[in-house]
């Protein structure tokens, strides 16, 4: 890896060691009261960002296109953000319905937003971001997607998760 590299991933490091407080994973993200009508703020979300030319092409779990239009599309792990989760980027018009979910992604409190091409991907990087929940999705549908494939050791894990709640 080369000097210049290097010193861009440790002072990434640096900066995620130094920001605010660290998540709670054991006890899931730090809610409060949103702006929008019935909605559920979550403080400090940790976010990255994919796009279509990577790993797993142009459509979702569910067999659909990515979307990068009005409500864009956006993986997690579902036993922390249920298949169908509508939320918007405190701040931003961007909103985003979690319809994907990533193998990385299994077991953190990490949102992966689609981005339509690979430079918005890169310049989007890794943000810690505040959300507001809009609607909850199904942990019913997302079981639906998921038993199905829980030959997939991580796939039983986001299983467990939601059979717990």
């Amino acid at each position: 890896m080369k000097t210049f590299q290097k010193a861009i991933v440790l002072g990434a490091f640096a900066c995620a060691v130094a920001s605010c407080e660290a998540p709670k994973s054991a006890q899931g993200p730090q809610m409060r009261p949103a702006s929008i009508t019935g909605a559920r703020r979550i403080a400090n979300v940790r976010t990255t960002a994919y796009t279509h030319t990577e790993k797993g092409g142009r459509h979702n779990a569910i067999g659909a296109r990515l979307s990068g239009s009005a409500v864009m599309s956006a993986a997690a792990d579902w036993s922390r953000f249920p298949l169908g989760t509508r939320f918007q980027i405190v701040g931003t018009a961007e909103r985003y319905v979690i319809d994907d979910y990533g193998g990385a992604l299994i077991g953190t409190n990490t949102i992966d937003l689609y981005k339509t091409s690979r430079a918005a991907m890169r310049q989007w990087g890794v943000r810690h971001v505040d959300i507001d929940v809009i609607e909850w999705g199904s942990k019913e549908q997302s079981l639906k997607v998921l038993v199905p494939r829980k030959r997939n050791r991580l796939i039983r894990r986001m299983i467990t998760g939601l059979q717990k709640t």
